[in-house]
Formats: structure tokens, sequence, C-alpha cells
């Protein structure tokens, strides 16, 4: 049960946001009533104490504290402001507009001004909720107090989080993901005919699952651990697992068919099976092959106080030993294969082991584990002593930057929205306005700012039935209604990292419960609620796509060019490392290369939509991404190849891999500049594969071993899926050179 809730949730990031977020509500809702002040206030306490809490986003806990000291003063003068214009609506509504500008505008600040741009502008907008007035200001200030030393008592008293803390609740995450990963992995083993798609599938979710708990850990390094020395091991080590076991369930697609499986099976939903690849090979070593993956799903999860013994040495040693090709059991070649990459996945667990957990007893350690422990001794030394400051890239400014455009967007959106919203409604316009703000956070283009429109408006409608009857059911029950919303809050911020439709649904029912608490339920105000959030859902998408636009077109390209980029950076210093050049921060430069593919991945959703009317342009964005999840996979693993030179004497350099890579790096910057201009005169240059240009047919030609195969295969690999991009982005094949 433990794996199972850190796999997912990782870091057990959601469920501390929720319970942070409810603890820190009902300890207000305690004070409060032990004050006796009347319900209005009870609600506004609540709200107060629930923005308090998830406005700030920063991992230090000294930075926390002084962004929430910092919160208080801004949400006095928010509430100040909002109930002394309250009997002036035209300035007050013009009050309202600026501070939304502000507030957006503060994002420019990093995580601290858009906690405090947040916390304003929900303060304000709580005011209109309560009907705040003058007279009712000094409750209103003592209750905004109360929520916020309550937030505070959560926070740092109650459910305190560290990133140390954080940290190694993702590591447990990642060994936990990986864990399933190799679960499935044999269930694809012994899969039939009728189940193999539909394990192939979970293969390729675990795959994705465990590629994000991987990202997830790169943005908490830099915080959660000592030294710069440190970060860089433990990233290190989480890459060679992850490639470790992405090469797993390749070699296992190909063991299970009559022929190499490409790499875009595994990123693709609904590619085809490979050839042959309906049954299962039933026969002896197929069985300890299972029997083995077992086991290392056994060293992947078995914590630190329970890995003494002989018995656990024992089968890493046996593990290890399939490193070396004459403990090899007799099989075909791609089931040889399978055992080799289940060598290199228990040395990359090894590894993982000894940087998480620090050195292990190494009494029982076979030969081949002896090795295996000083290469990464070595590898350990190196990473120690290798630092690179990445120069600063130039940001944009004026107009050009992100905060100052989405602040002029939001400003005229928020505008539309409070006149029509208070066209349907003089007393509740202001959730019209609410939605317009809440469809431009975290969101880049107009596509993306539709998506979140529409899924905010589905459920809302969904979160309007419930809330009918749940009123209905409470009816004047105060703290059953305040019981319910606690556990409407704590759904709303566990669910809503995985679905923003489910978040609203909660955020609406939880509505519906706070109207009966202030007597103001009926149905009517609850229909009322889906036109204002219709209104501000069109009003956002009208302002993103007439002032200062960014297409999702234009957005997607940018992100590609970026991705490229950084594709070519990784696959030009992996293989200069490879052809003896000097040394690089390799992985570092992999990493960015996966968050740079995230970010397209995330921009291309309003493509890949469902409601998407555009089939085929939707199945050509999924195609692209997985071509580039492809590129990404090979060139982590040129990138993981080549820092291993440094300390293995026997991985030796090779100079023509300078050359044989010119092609596919000409192909990377040939494809960037097509899509920056589609008029640029670069062409996609094909030719013989990369393995033939490398055929040894002179004096003191080295001979290949393993790791020169397994480079190959990656160079090619990434050869063919560079020039698969060509086509799908508009690159006629005629304007290929042959």
């Amino acid at each position: 049960m433990r794996d199972r809730l850190a796999a997912s949730d990782p870091g057990l990031l959601r469920l501390t946001a929720g319970l942070r977020t409810v603890t820190a509500i009902a300890l207000t809702l305690a004070v409060l009533a032990v004050l006796r002040v009347p319900v209005p206030q009870l609600v506004a306490g609540a709200m107060a104490a629930m923005v308090a809490t998830f406005a700030i986003r920063e991992k230090q806990r000294s930075r926390q504290a002084v962004t929430l000291a910092l919160g208080l003063p801004v949400a006095l003068a928010a509430v100040s402001l909002s109930a002394v214009l309250n009997q002036w609506v035209v300035v007050g509504d013009l009050s309202f507009v600026v501070l939304i500008f502000c507030a957006v505008y503060s994002r420019r600040f990093g995580d601290r001004g858009t906690a405090l741009g947040l916390i304003g502008f929900q303060v304000y907008f709580l005011s209109l909720f309560v009907h705040a007035t003058a007279a009712a200001l000094p409750a209103l200030c003592g209750v905004l107090t109360v929520a916020f030393a309550c937030s505070a008592t959560a926070r740092f008293v109650l459910l305190p989080q560290t990133p140390a803390g954080t940290l190694d609740r993702l590591r447990w995450a990642f060994r936990a993901r990986l864990g399933q990963l190799i679960a499935t992995h044999i269930e694809l083993l012994d899969a039939g005919p009728d189940e193999v798609g539909e394990i192939l599938e979970d293969v390729r979710t675990g795959t994705a699952r465990l590629h994000e708990t991987a990202l997830m850990i790169q943005g908490r390094l830099e915080d959660g651990t000592a030294d710069e020395a440190t970060a860089r091991l433990v990233q290190r080590r989480i890459a060679d697992a992850e490639i470790a076991a992405e090469r797993l369930g390749l070699l296992l697609l190909t063991a299970r068919s009559a022929e190499r499986t490409d790499t875009l099976t595994l990123h693709l939903p609904g590619a085809a099976l490979p050839a042959g690849g309906e049954l299962p090979v039933r026969d002896e070593a197929t069985a300890v092959l299972r029997r083995d993956l077992g086991a290392l799903r056994l060293l992947v999860l078995r914590p630190r106080g329970e890995a003494s013994g002989t018995a656990l040495a024992h089968v890493r040693n046996r593990l290890l030993g399939y490193r070396d090709e004459e403990n090899l059991p007799q099989a075909s070649p791609a089931v040889q294969d399978v055992f080799r990459g289940l060598g290199e996945a228990a040395r990359a667990v090894m590894g993982l082991r000894l940087a998480l957990d620090g050195p292990q007893d190494e009494s029982d350690d076979s030969p081949a584990t002896a090795r295996s422990r000083e290469e990464l001794d070595a590898e350990n030394a190196a990473i120690e002593g290798s630092e690179e400051a990445e120069p600063k890239q130039p940001q944009p400014t004026g107009l050009g930057r992100p905060t100052t455009r989405a602040a002029v967007q939001v400003a005229v959106g928020s505008s539309l929205a409070i006149a029509g919203g208070e066209l349907l409604s003089a007393q509740r316009w202001y959730w019209a306005v609410l939605t317009c703000w809440i469809v431009f956070i975290n969101t880049a283009s107009t596509g993306e700012i539709l998506v979140k429109g529409y899924r905010r408006l589905v459920g809302t409608v969904l979160g309007v039935v419930a809330g009918i009857g749940l009123a209905g059911l409470v009816g004047h029950h105060t703290w059953t209604a305040f019981a319910l919303v606690l556990v409407f809050i704590f759904a709303m911020f566990y669910t809503a990292p995985l679905s923003y439709t489910l978040m609203s649904f909660f955020v609406t029912a939880m509505l519906g419960l706070l109207y009966t608490l202030l007597n103001t339920y009926s149905p009517a105000v609850l229909m009322l609620r889906v036109e204002e959030t219709a209104l501000g859902a069109a009003c956002g998408v009208f302002a993103a796509a007439v002032v200062l636009p960014v297409r999702t077109d234009r957005r997607t390209n940018e992100l590609l060019v970026g991705v490229l980029d950084k594709l070519g950076d990784v696959t030009r210093a992996a293989v200069d490392q490879l052809s003896g050049g000097a040394g690089a921060d390799l992985v570092e430069k992999a990493r960015e290369l996966d968050q740079a593919l995230a970010d397209l991945r995330g921009a291309t959703q309003p493509l890949t939509h469902p409601i998407t009317p555009l089939r085929s342009r939707r199945d050509t964005a999924r195609y692209v991404v997985a071509l580039l999840e492809t590129c990404a996979y090979h060139g982590r693993s040129l990138a993981a190849t080549a820092e291993l030179l440094p300390t293995h004497p026997s991985i030796a350099a090779d100079p023509r891999l300078r050359t044989a890579c010119g092609r596919i790096v000409h192909n990377i910057d040939a494809i960037a500049a097509h899509v920056r201009d589609p008029r640029s005169p670069d062409v996609v240059e094909s030719g013989p594969s990369i393995a033939s240009l490398l055929e040894p047919g002179t004096l003191r030609t080295p001979r290949y071993g393993r790791v020169t195969d397994r480079v190959l295969r990656h160079l090619q690999r990434l050869d063919e899926a560079v020039s698969g991009l060509a086509r799908p982005l508009g690159m006629a094949p005629e304007r290929a050179r042959r």
C-alpha cells in the first residue's frame, strides 16, 4: 500500500497540499467558533485560510515564512479597498481591473510575486462574495489575521514540509514506479495474443510516469540536497535507472518479435505491435528471465534496513553476472540481449541504491559485482569533480514578456467580464471575472485557454447538479455543511493536478454549500454561476485571441524549435565526447532536453484534445511528439554512454563517430530552420546507414564491442527518427538530398 500511494502521488505532494489546506481551514473555523463570530465571517475566514495556504509555492521554509508575512498586509489592503469602494460601482470596478493587472504582472517577480498577486486578487474576490462593507471591515481584518496565523501554524507546526523530505519521498516514488514498470515488463513477457496490446499500453504509461517522476526530482534537487556534487550524483543515477528500464522494455518487445522493435513503439499510443510479437516464447531461458525480472523488482523496492543478508546479495550478484558473456544462458540472440539489459539494469539499480541509501555491505560481492562497484565509484569521483556553469539566456522585455502580455489580456478580458457579468446579475457578476482570471493561470496560448475554459465549464455544470442535491440534504445544519466543505476542499486540491474538470466540480459543489450557509442558496443561483462561468470563459478566450494573441501554432513552433536546439546540443556534445573531445555535463543537457519536451507536450494539448475537430492535425501532433520522445530517449542514452568514457578503460573513443554524427546534427538544424521559417533553403540529407559509414576497412581500426555497437544503434535510430520528422513538419520529400 505504501508503494502504491508513493507511486500514485509522487512526493505525496497532492496529499500534503490537501491535508495542509484542510487543516488550516479547520483550525481557523475552530478559533473563530470560540470567538463566536457570525457565519458570514466564518465563511470569509475559511476562504482566507485556503488562499493563504495554497498561494505559497516556494520550496524553502524561510522564503515561505517571508511571503506569508507579506501576504497579510496585501490581504488587508485588498479587503479594505473592496469594502471602502463597495458603494461606488464604477470606481470599484476600475480598481478591481487595476488590481487584476497588478496581480498578473507581479508573476514576473517569481514565486513570491505570484503568491502575493494571487492573495490580493482572491481576497478582493472573497470580500465581494461575503458582501464586505466599511462597517464590517474591522471584524474582517481580524478574521483575516486569524486565518493567516492558522495557515502558518498548519504549514510550519502541524504539517511541516522540508525540501529534503519532499525530495526523499520523490526518490521513493521513483523506486515505486520503477518497480511497477518492471512488474509490467513481467506481464508483457507472459502476455498472450489477446493481452499484449493492452499490456503494451501499460508499459507506455509506466514509462511515461517514470519519466515524469524523474523530471519532478530534477526540479527539487537544488533545494533538497546538501551540495551541488550530491545533486549531480543523484541526477545521474536517476537518469541511468530510467534509461536502463526503458531499454529493458524495448529488448523485451524485440525478444517477442521477429524484428528489432522501433523505439517509437514505446511512445506512440496505438502504434502497431512488432511483427511476430503475438505469442510469447516459452522455454527454460524465458522461465529464468521471468524469475530474474522479479528479482530485479525486489532489488528496486527492498528498503535499506531489509537489504542485508546473503540472499539479496546472491540475487544481486546473479543479475550483475549477466554483464559477462560467459554467464548468459543458452537462448536466442534476442533473449540473450534481454539478459544483458537485465544486467545493465541491475547495475543502474545498484548505483541508485548507493546514491540514495549510502554505502552497503561488500562482503558477499562476486567479481562481477565488485567490478560494477568499482565502475560506479570511479564515476562518482568524476561526477564530484565536474562543474559547468550554464550561460544565462536573454529574456524578453516589454510586451514580449509573457507576464506583461498576460496582464494586459486578463485586464481586458476582466473588463468585458465585469460589464457582461453585471448585465446577468448586479450581485454576483464577480464569478465571470474569477473564471476569466483562472483560465489564464498556467496557460500561454489561445488554444490552452480555450481548453481550460471548456473544462471549467463542464466541471461547473456537473458541480451545479451535485450542489443542488447537497444543499437540499444539508439544509441549515451549519457544521455538517462545513465538514462537507472540508471534504470537497481536500478533494479539490488532491485532484487538481490530475483533472481540471474534477477540480471545478468540487469547487462548484462546495459553493452550493457555502451559499446554503449564507442563506443565499437557490437553484437559480447555481444556474447563474454556470452562465457567469460561460461568460467569463468566453471573455478570456476573446481577450486571448484579440489582444496580443499567441496562437497555438506559434507557441508550439517556438517550443519545437527549443526542443530541436537542445536535441542538437545533446547529440553534438555526446558524440564529441565519444569521439575523444572534452567532457561536458551531458546529463544536465539531457534533462534540459526532457524539460523542453515536457513543455512542448503540454502546449500541444489543445491540438491533441479529444474535442478538437481537426483529426489529421491531432494525429500529426501526436506523431511528432512521439518521434521527439524517441529522439530524446536516444539522446539520453548517448549522453549516458558518453559519461562512461572517462572512467571505463574498456570503452575507447572513436574519432569517426564525429563524422557520422554530422548528418544527424545537420538534419536537426535544417528541421529547426524550417520550423522557424518554412521558406528556409536548408534540406534534410539522407544516405547510407550510420553503421555502414563506420565499417572497418582500414588498418588499426578498433574492433566493435558491445558499447560501440550500442552507440551505433542509438545513432542509427536517432538518424531515422530525425529524418522521420521532416514529412509531418511539412518538408517535402523531393527537397531531401539523396
